[in-house]
């Protein structure tokens, strides 16, 4: 008697080897979602937020738009009273002052801290946090808390202090002073952030094979020359990170400035930012405002890929 049921043999797999497979995997290969559309909710959201109103603030920088209403293109009239505008001039060389001091000192500070608390102390990691504090703080707040300390009372914050040590001939109105308000608001930016730089220095210190210090300090090579020749060009990369940040940082600076000072005393502690804040919300003078955004934007692109090529350069023959 002839069974009704076909007798199939299975592979070693144990799967039905008499004929094609054409399941579950071949059909869920034709539904793949393709993969671009994981991504394109976001590139809504970035064009919709971010490259719109970037490609219509270069073109507002050719208008005289007043914030409302239509407009007319003006060509490179913004620009051409940029040019001749001596607070806004006196705003760039203010800003890039203020970037040097805050570069320059901010990450001194920051690579002094590092290799402080990366030594072998029972209370770094304490340290580590007191110094990181400031940064996660909101900038406006920092301002205010200068203020007070910057107060020009005799016997308040700083002033109190220095006359409380004898050196109350140092006493100043800190931010009232047109020479010593740039300065100022520099000391309150490299306070801030200095831990933050502190806390890539650390990052690249961590990663200095402690062998390479051990067979220099077996070849008679003192703490300096440790430093030099074997700690500091490996912290290249770390050094690229904080140039270019606190850089950046540093041309576009505006909280600060804005909360503490408001650009006084006069224009002394004016920056780019600020100007391009004031022309449009304070004179409405928007289409002017947006030519001072466009060249800002491209000053600092155009230092920031200087900056980077050299910096990755270094990277390469430390």
């Amino acid at each position: 008697m002839t069974s009704t049921f076909e007798q199939t043999t299975p592979d070693a797999t144990g799967r039905d080897a008499s004929g094609p497979r054409t399941g579950g995997r071949a059909r869920r290969r034709d539904h793949t979602v393709p993969p671009w559309l994981f991504v394109a909710p976001a590139l809504v959201v970035y064009a919709v937020v971010v490259l719109y109103p970037s490609l219509a603030g270069v073109m507002y920088a050719f208008t005289d738009w007043s914030g409302i209403g239509g407009f007319s293109f003006t060509g490179l009239d913004n620009f051409r009273e940029l040019l001749a505008d001596d607070r806004a001039l006196e705003s760039v060389a203010n800003t890039l002052l203020l970037t040097v001091a805050v570069v320059v000192v901010q990450n001194g500070i920051g690579l002094l801290l590092a290799l402080g608390v990366h030594a072998n102390i029972r209370s770094r990691a304490l340290l580590r946090l007191i110094f990181f504090a400031p940064a996660v703080v909101s900038p406006v707040m920092v301002a205010i808390l200068w203020k007070y300390i910057y107060n020009p009372d005799n016997g308040a914050g700083l002033n109190g202090l220095l006359g409380a040590v004898g050196l109350g001939s140092l006493r100043q109105d800190w931010l009232g002073d047109p020479s010593l308000a740039l300065w100022s608001v520099a000391a309150m930016v490299v306070w801030q952030y200095a831990g933050y730089s502190m806390v890539v220095f650390l990052a690249g210190l961590q990663g200095v094979p402690a062998e390479l210090h051990e067979a220099a300090r077996i070849d008679g090579a003192g703490s300096w020359q440790r430093f030099r020749y074997v700690t500091w060009p490996l912290l290249a990369p770390a050094l690229t990170i904080n140039l270019m940040l606190s850089t950046i940082g540093g041309l576009k600076l505006f909280d600060q400035v804005y909360a503490a000072t408001n650009g006084g005393p006069g224009t002394s502690s004016e920056t780019l930012s600020t100007v391009l804040y004031k022309e449009a919300f304070v004179y409405g003078k928007f289409g002017y405002s947006t030519a001072v955004a466009l060249v800002l934007a491209l000053f600092v692109a155009a230092v920031s890929l200087v900056q980077l090529r050299y910096l990755r350069a270094r990277e390469v023959t430390a």
